[in-house]
């Protein structure tokens, strides 16, 4: 059987430039999911499951509005608010599952594409160690390498402040798949975070070799990201206080420079 859902195996950098350079890496692999497809996938997999628990897993719930509602409904919701309905014909998630049942996702990237399979609009969802999560939605023109710049209206880390605008750069899933987030504030650049991994066939077999090779991936996501706070303030980092105040579900292109009207 034949299926648009794979694996990507690589690693993630940040890089913070000021007030002191910072650096951190880790290799990590994340699933590319058709969302019409997933039980077409997971049925034919020992490994891994959705909405239940099992070594790996894919819980709808941690995702979009938290409900546990049907994940492709919710983004051609979130699609159709935009002006972008052309693009809600077929859906796909980059994403890490969980691992024994815990996941932690600071970014889950929609891939949304019309009738014709052309890439029409991206959802990048970013949670936040709170406990929320914010759904960028933004329109694209085809398949080549993908630029967006955005506001930022999410509070993410306590080391970054609200007044910034976001770049994206993305390649989307092919053989490889690349994703650089540049973070800048009116002084200039400020942090950058890459991704980049290859594509490898969504078996158990694969499955069983990135348990091997990236032990309790999710944890050590988690882990790593108190570790290097931890780091940063002893470095004597800024702190900049969770604002306080209700944080919107999704943005639309109304706070992006696409240029590249709504579809």
């Amino acid at each position: 059987m034949t299926t648009r859902s794979a694996l990507y195996a690589g690693s993630v950098m940040h890089r913070r430039f000021r007030p002191k350079p910072h650096r951190l890496r880790y290799r990590l692999f994340w699933l590319l999911l058709d969302l019409d497809e997933i039980d077409a996938v997971v049925a034919r997999l020992r490994l891994l499951s959705r909405n239940r628990f099992n070594l790996l897993s894919f819980h709808d719930r941690d995702l979009g509005d938290g409900s546990g509602a049907r994940l492709a409904d919710q983004v051609r919701g979130k699609l159709a608010a935009a002006g972008i309905s052309r693009a809600g014909v077929g859906i796909s998630i980059l994403t890490m599952p969980r691992v024994l049942g815990y996941a932690f996702n600071p970014i889950s990237i929609f891939f949304c594409r019309d009738g014709d399979g052309v890439l029409r609009a991206i959802v990048y969802e970013v949670h936040n160690t709170f406990g929320e999560r914010h759904s960028y939605v933004l329109p694209t023109d085809g398949d080549g390498p993908v630029s967006h710049s955005t506001a930022k209206v999410f509070h993410v880390s306590p080391f970054l402040g609200m007044d910034m605008r976001y770049a994206f750069r993305v390649q989307p899933p092919g053989e490889r798949v690349s994703v650089a987030i540049r973070g800048e504030d009116s002084a200039g650049p400020l942090i950058v975070a890459t991704l980049g991994a290859e594509r490898q066939p969504l078996t158990d077999g694969m499955l069983v070799r990135m348990l091997a090779t990236y032990p309790l991936m999710t944890v050590k996501v988690t882990a790593g990201i108190y570790w290097h706070a931890l780091r940063m303030v002893i470095g004597g980092f800024s702190i900049f206080r969770h604002p306080k105040r209700e944080m919107p579900l999704v943005s639309s292109p109304r706070h992006a420079d696409t240029g590249i009207p709504p579809r």
